[in-house]
């Protein structure tokens, strides 16, 4: 999995924007901003770039902590900036407690999104990269439509896409990532909203082995903000496959059903 880690920015291309400005403003390398975006022969002249389009600019650097950041175009809402990576307006405001009213936010504020970037390698297409990781396609689509250089049918090798983290309604998960290798020990993170602080979570292989047995995570507030959470993952039985899901949720207060269920692919 060539999952890249460190500070990317998803920026919407204005009228007059270069991709040397670009480069300059983000402090990112221009060669680099091309060959994530596929700004090169022969899928368009060199830096050729339109209003309107979506990019990636990554900074460089080394032990960088890792964050997507969105930077807020002209004529944006909190809902249809989570339409894309299909989060709700609620979810949007959880990752960006500096948001006082979601119905306001501000042309070139940077906004916590939930996503990754991953750089195709070769051979690599959206679809199996979807089974691999457990998102739909359709997500994917909607995460990188708008962008240059972006197919649904052929990827380029080093071609960054935007990947949508596993989320529901109320629960996000940071880690582990989708599509990656877990093992006893790990960091299970992520933010959520639930009654009285608590969540639970389990493993279950391809077989429906639980290999986790249910266990309860205590956010650092509760509803109705969301908040934090950060535990080691713990094996209770040896998976039977070599793949499964991470399942984390809420239970229902009334009925003890589970809700709010996120289902992250892992691998072990």
């Amino acid at each position: 999995m060539a999952i890249v880690e460190g500070i990317h920015y998803l920026y919407t291309i204005r009228p007059g924007d270069t991709i040397y400005a670009v480069s300059q403003r983000f402090g990112s390398p221009l060669q680099l901003i091309e060959q994530t975006n596929a700004l090169f022969p022969p899928f368009t002249d060199p830096g050729l770039i339109h209003p309107g389009q979506l990019i990636v600019v990554s900074e460089t650097g080394i032990g960088q902590r890792s964050e997507i950041l969105y930077i807020v175009s002209p004529g944006d809402t909190l809902y249809s900036i989570g339409q894309r990576f299909s989060a709700t307006p609620d979810i949007m405001a959880g990752l960006n407690p500096q948001i006082s009213n979601i119905n306001l936010i501000y042309a070139g504020v940077p906004l916590n999104i939930p996503a990754f970037i991953y750089e195709v390698e070769v051979g690599q297409s959206l679809y199996g990269l979807s089974r691999q990781m457990g998102i739909p396609l359709n997500q994917l689509i909607m995460a990188n439509q708008g962008r240059p250089g972006f197919s649904p049918d052929v990827l380029f090798a080093g071609y960054r896409l935007i990947v949508p983290l596993p989320l529901s309604r109320n629960i996000v998960v940071f880690r582990p990532l989708p599509g990656t290798r877990v093992e006893p020990g790990q960091a299970i993170e992520g933010i959520a909203r639930a009654f009285e602080a608590s969540i639970e979570y389990q493993v279950r292989d391809d077989n429906g082995v639980v290999v986790t047995n249910e266990r309860y995570l205590t956010t650092s507030a509760g509803a109705p903000v969301f908040g934090s959470f950060s535990t080691s993952l713990v094996f209770d039985r040896t998976p039977t496959t070599l793949g499964g899901e991470l399942w984390l949720y809420s239970r229902s207060a009334r009925d003890g059903r589970i809700i709010d269920l996120v289902q992250v692919r892992v691998y072990f």
